[in-house]
């Protein structure tokens, strides 16, 4: 058995809270199908179980009951139940208001009304997606000339995050520098949607390609971005990651 991850206070991180049903039901629908265990605690601390999400409803959820009676019995006499778990090496927790006993493919379940928010949090840094070379992407990025007139510049994004992304910095010579914000910028993420979103720029530095060209990078973190546009980035991502795997195994 793999040591649960401590709990985390919420309320020390409220801009990693969600509270949107749609992207709750997200969530737990993705932890439904990557089969992520989940540890339980209940009873102060004191008892805790392992588990999965078996099915997600718009109201509800299912959970795998243990494979023991006794833990069964006293999740099902709690009436504040912690869940941890991760997924793609993001934090998820999460809080059910009590268990009630029911049955899923003939088998022992919990049933449990929905979470009214997730925490959804990485301890260190953003997971970061290389991006494919044969499939770039493009953010497009106004910047700021004199006497108010604007360039905009398409930047090829090399890595994403939720919490920024790796950017080419422009050839001519236009105002590009670290601690400088660009709004709004637009990235599209193909078959996913659209982010509209504020990007400050962290570092600027040098790259020499095979050819002995020096080429300029940069990266950039997202300002304030909201719950919704994190989900869609989070889904981007799940979305390349599963492609990759696909053709690793000869399926795509």
């Amino acid at each position: 058995m793999t040591t649960p991850a401590p709990l985390l206070e919420p309320a020390e991180y409220p801009q990693f809270l969600l509270r949107e049903r749609a992207e709750i039901l997200f969530v737990l629908k993705s932890l439904m199908n990557r089969l992520a265990q989940i540890t339980v605690f209940f009873d102060e601390g004191k008892e805790m179980l392992l588990t999965a999400i078996a099915a997600v409803a718009e109201d509800h959820l299912i959970l795998d009951a243990s494979p023991s009676a006794e833990s069964n019995r006293k999740a099902l006499a709690a009436p504040k139940l912690f869940c941890v778990t991760s997924l793609d090496k993001v934090r998820v927790q999460f809080i059910l208001r009590g268990l009630a006993a029911t049955e899923f493919g003939g088998r022992p379940a919990f049933r449990a009304a929905l979470p009214e928010e997730v925490l959804r949090l990485q301890r260190r840094e953003f997971y970061r997606l290389e991006l494919p070379v044969m499939r770039p992407l493009y953010c497009q990025m106004p910047i700021p000339l004199p006497e108010g007139k604007l360039a905009l510049h398409e930047a090829q994004v090399l890595d994403l995050s939720c919490g920024g992304l790796g950017l080419s910095a422009p050839r001519e010579p236009l105002p590009f520098a670290a601690g400088m914000r660009f709004s709004p910028c637009r990235l599209e993420l193909p078959e996913v949607g659209f982010i509209t979103a504020t990007v400050e720029l962290r570092h600027l530095f040098e790259v020499s390609l095979r050819n002995g060209t020096r080429i300029k990078r940069a990266g950039g973190a997202f300002i304030d971005l909201p719950g919704p546009q994190m989900t869609l980035i989070q889904r981007y991502i799940i979305k390349v990651e599963r492609e990759r795997k696909a053709r690793a195994a000869g399926l795509a």
